[in-house]
């Protein structure tokens, strides 16, 4: 049964779940996950898991990401983006001076009122199920971090493109919303490329027409995800016992952290935490 990790660089027009759903096909395999979601006009790095690394996706989701978004400075609509329906166009006398000036009110911690064209739920109800209806409710703001907030070029009038590093659940486009509204021409987000999530770059995305051709041979093993974690291989029979079982396994000169757990035969284990003098499993990734 294939069991991995393949970045996928998401084709535009595509949902993340259309991903997953072609990823099925070709793989054969009916577990497939998929950490962040991208929306259909967004592009660049999707982290699909397959079969039992599944188990890694909520480790994956909570990581920072980063972005090269498009702004389009004198236009403002109702999806925050360019697909939306238009509600204004102003005049834009902003420049590149004028843009810098106010990135910093949108660098490091701030609030960000979630748009309504989003999949976040009010009573029950998905947000942009009722805009979709006309209707508009009272959304409480949200904190997220900004750690980048740079200008790349300008492509066309009004055009900028943005390099944008950012928490877990920042929204770019009421981040290209927000500026426009701080310049005082309104704006909005024109394109987005994901340029880096979980760690993974799009140096290590693959194109779907690639995965049609070599299958499951692109898959890398889900310990890729821990790369940052140090490694420990228990040494006897008697500590992977334990390991497998569930239990702590002694581990006293060990200083304290998150471990990637191998075994004798050097197959990745779990995940652990060093607690007391011993390796606490956060989560196991042996078995099917």
């Amino acid at each position: 049964m294939p069991n991995g990790i393949i970045i996928i660089d998401k084709p535009p027009d595509w949902t993340s779940m259309d991903v997953c759903a072609k990823l099925r096909g070709i793989l054969k395999e009916r577990r497939v996950g998929h950490a962040g979601t991208l929306d259909p006009m967004a592009t660049g790095v999707l982290p699909v898991f397959v079969g039992s690394a599944t188990k890694a996706v909520s480790f994956a989701e909570t990581g920072d990401k980063e972005y090269v978004a498009g702004l389009r400075l004198g236009l403002v609509t109702n999806t925050q983006d360019t697909t939306g329906e238009v509600l204004e166009r102003r005049p834009v006398a902003a420049g590149r001076a004028e843009l810098e000036a106010v990135l910093s009110q949108f660098t490091g911690p701030i609030q960000q009122i979630p748009p309504m064209f989003s999949a976040i739920k009010r009573d029950g109800r998905k947000l942009y199920e009722l805009a979709r209806q006309g209707r508009e409710v009272e959304r409480t703001p949200r904190p997220v971090a900004i750690h980048a907030l740079e200008v790349l070029e300008r492509t066309g009038e009004g055009d900028w493109l943005l390099r944008v590093r950012c928490s877990k659940g920042t929204y770019i486009r009421t981040l290209c919303h927000d500026i426009g509204q701080a310049l005082g021409c309104g704006g909005c987000m024109s394109s987005l490329r994901r340029t880096m999530a979980a760690g993974f770059t799009l140096d290590e995305a693959v194109t779907l027409a690639r995965i049609q051709e070599r299958g499951e041979a692109l898959l890398r093993p889900v310990d890729s995800l821990f790369s940052d974690r140090p490694a420990y291989q228990l040494a006897t029979l008697r500590q992977e016992h334990l390991c497998r079982n569930g239990n702590p396994v002694p581990a006293p000169s060990l200083a304290p952290g998150e471990y990637r757990v191998y075994g004798k035969d050097g197959a990745f284990l779990c995940l652990s935490r060093w607690e007391s003098g011993r390796l606490v499993s956060i989560r196991n990734f042996f078995g099917g």
